[in-house]
């Protein structure tokens, strides 16, 4: 995990209370996973479920990539030095871990 300095501001700032609103719905939808498997729902409707919230999971760290992009790596690119260049391979490596999954 990468720290930054404290006190920073990243990349999501504007959109922040509209990321946690999308992630009280992704929380609620996985909430849903539990009661359909509390209440034996059919295997199918659980998996349909499953990928709904996978999707919804997938598209919030796209939005969130896309801002480090347009802010840190940004950032970085107009600062000039080494830190660009770190900037980018964390952002590869996000990229990688967010394509395995």
């Amino acid at each position: 995990m990468t720290t930054t300095e404290a006190g920073a501001t990243h990349g999501y700032h504007k959109q922040k209370a509209e990321h946690l609103k999308r992630l009280r719905r992704i929380e609620g939808q996985i909430r849903g996973l539990q009661r359909m498997v509390d209440e034996d729902t059919y295997c199918i409707d659980i998996l349909t479920q499953v990928s709904a919230s996978t999707k919804a999971l997938q598209s919030f760290a796209l939005q969130l990539l896309e801002e480090h992009l347009r802010h840190c790596v940004a950032d970085a690119a107009v600062k000039g030095g080494d830190e660009i260049d770190a900037k980018v391979d964390e952002a590869t490596k996000a990229i990688g871990r967010l394509l395995r999954t």
